[in-house]
């Protein structure tokens, strides 16, 4: 019999993270997410959703906290908890990653964010825990100055006893209609194995459903005149339709979703606006998204805005969770500004590509599991 699966999310944000991994079989027991707003939507759509509170709580305060020698001892006591149950525990967060992203603050380590990466992973190395996530943008690991930093934290994990695997990967290939590249990294605690391997590789590709760069070298349609609710039928043999934005507002039912009227007004150059082309996503700001083609990656910042493919208007909260592969019955929390909403869904891993995550690592952990007892029968 496999033992459950127990997580302790930290920088949890809205939560999609964490539904990814709920809904693939973890149990989510301990939630920490600092700003106050995000916390109170993510408890909000587990209501809707009816979904149980974590039995250790909603912790609303810094991860800082954890690291330090009072919020160490509370984690480790939890942990042991768990552990007596007979479940593997587990850690995942994705801490904020402005200073890591080149299109962001770039400040690396150092950073007012920055430095909360080095604190995820110094409560991982203190506590613990039989396995964890952590997720980020690729530019932690692409960027030369940031990746100084992040070799450092793979030799602190090293170091303390965990195997790992990192990747970064395209939510494209696991059917998300969004091109959004992100490093993950998997770690497994040396201690849950009976016989320890040389080495650790994770899966990432077991439950990926294209390959990346076929998909992005078909012949995509490129941009049409924009035309008020004008109607395009889908002609395109070559293209996955279930990666385009417009499956993914039809499948999401976004007209009638609870945040479908959730949309910012657009009050100056209208007329402007109305040029844009149809698939014209090649502005700095302003783009159009093309309804049979994916969207660019969605970080709803301030200067980064989608308009809809055939509506004269921004795209609503309801169609950017759709293009964030979130499950239509999710809902933001109502009376939060709009500001808010975007900000939230457009931080969240999209969830298609966190679910299959979820699925490699449940199955990797039953593995290592049956080959623990393999070893004992023998």
């Amino acid at each position: 019999m496999q033992k459950k699966l127990t997580v302790f999310s930290f920088f949890s944000g809205i939560g999609i993270l964490d539904l990814a991994f709920e809904r693939n079989g973890y149990n989510i027991v301990f939630v920490n997410e600092y700003d106050h707003r995000f916390i109170s939507a993510y408890q909000y759509a587990r209501q809707q959703m009816h979904l149980n509170t974590p039995i250790y709580g909603y912790h609303n305060d810094s991860a800082e906290r954890y690291a330090k020698r009072r919020g160490k001892r509370n984690l480790i006591e939890l942990i042991a908890k768990e552990r007596e149950k007979g479940n593997v525990v587990g850690f995942i967060g994705g801490p904020p990653c402005p200073d890591f992203s080149v299109a962001g603050k770039n400040a690396g380590a150092s950073g007012k964010n920055g430095r909360l990466t080095k604190v995820y992973f110094d409560i991982i190395c203190r506590c613990k825990p039989d396995f964890f996530l952590f997720e980020n943008v690729k530019g932690l690991v692409k960027t030369e100055k940031h990746r100084v930093f992040y070799n450092e934290m793979k030799r602190k994990v090293q170091a303390n006893n965990y195997l790992f695997d990192d990747k970064i990967i395209n939510s494209l290939a696991y059917g998300v209609p969004q091109f959004r590249e992100r490093a993950f990294m998997i770690g497994i605690n040396k201690d849950i194995f009976r016989v320890v391997p040389n080495f650790f590789s994770f899966d990432w590709d077991r439950y990926s459903l294209f390959n990346t760069e076929n998909i992005l070298a078909r012949k995509w349609p490129t941009t049409r005149d924009f035309e008020v609710d004008g109607s395009f039928k889908f002609i395109f043999p070559d293209i996955p339709q279930e990666l385009t934005v417009e499956y993914w507002f039809d499948k999401n039912d976004v007209i009638h979703h609870i945040n479908g009227n959730d949309v910012f007004t657009v009050k100056k150059g209208r007329e402007k606006i109305a040029t844009i082309q149809e698939g014209d996503t090649s502005r700095k700001s302003f783009k159009r998204l093309h309804r049979w083609r994916y969207s660019p990656t969605a970080a709803y910042g301030h200067n980064e805005v989608h308009l809809h493919p055939y509506k004269e208007r921004r795209i609503s909260v309801a169609e950017a969770m759709a293009i964030q592969s979130i499950p239509k019955e999710f809902i933001v929390l109502p009376m939060l500004s709009l500001s808010d909403k975007f900000k939230m869904i457009g931080n969240g891993v999209p969830y298609l590509m966190a679910a299959a995550i979820a699925k490699t690592l449940k199955e990797t952990l039953k593995e290592i599991q049956e080959g623990n007892n393999e070893t004992n029968r023998n």
